[in-house]
């Protein structure tokens, strides 16, 4: 695939809507609240480019706006966008919108005010229910998605170090430092700067706290199996 295009989404005129059945899913589920404690106020009047991007602010809050933002998809998209933003067909690919001002501008319209067609909802609006600092920590979650290509090209080696830790062996910081190489290695579709992979998180928890390789292990164990 490739990335969406203004005249992609322009033409498709689908936002974030959902077609077929898949519109009958968020009628079975009322939106779910996100807690936003954490992040930064952005104040009442909305936004139209991310203020939780990593070029924003610092580490802290942009690693808070991901924790925030991973509930609130699974919690409010996820069902119909897909585990970890990947799409099955019927819904968008929210991994391909650009990590700029216009895919920033589209996502919040969407957001705000959902999708219409022919009388019927196919996505309800959700800006005035979860608000606009969670609107913004969903969309730094989803634009960090990581490229499916790039982590099948290192899972096997990913994979090992999973097992090294598992066991509890290997000199915790020459692995921490392979999972920061593999990190750099792997993009994101959205064309944001990093992209919140299995290798980076295991690599953040090491570095945290060197004696987590289980919680480690098991980080990548959960992501290669989303990602497979």
């Amino acid at each position: 695939m490739t990335m969406l295009t203004r005249n992609t989404l322009a033409a498709t005129g689908l936002g974030l809507a959902l077609v077929g059945t898949m519109a009958l899913a968020h009628g079975d589920a009322a939106p779910q609240p996100v807690d936003t404690e954490g992040l930064p106020e952005v104040g009442e009047e909305w936004l139209i480019e991310n203020p939780y991007r990593m070029t924003e602010v610092s580490t802290e809050v942009w690693q808070r706006a991901l924790e925030i933002g991973a509930s609130g998809y699974n919690q409010n998209c996820a069902r119909c966008h897909g585990l970890e933003a990947v799409s099955g067909g019927l819904a968008p690919d929210l991994r391909y919108l650009e990590a700029e001002e216009y895919g920033d501008e589209w996502y919040v319209e969407r957001f705000r005010h959902g999708y219409t067609q022919n009388g019927t909802t196919k996505m309800p609006a959700f800006g005035e229910l979860l608000g606009q600092e969670a609107a913004w920590a969903i969309r730094t979650y989803i634009e960090t998605r990581p490229d499916g290509d790039d982590i099948a090209a290192v899972s096997s080696e990913l994979k090992e170090i999973r097992d090294t830790l598992e066991a509890g062996g290997g000199d915790v910081g020459a692995l921490r430092a392979r999972l920061r190489e593999i990190a750099g290695g792997i993009g994101t579709l959205s064309g944001a700067p990093v992209a919140d992979s299995v290798a980076f998180r295991a690599a953040n928890l090491l570095e945290q706290d060197p004696s987590a390789k289980q919680k480690a292990a098991e980080v990548l164990t959960v992501g290669l199996s989303a990602a497979q």
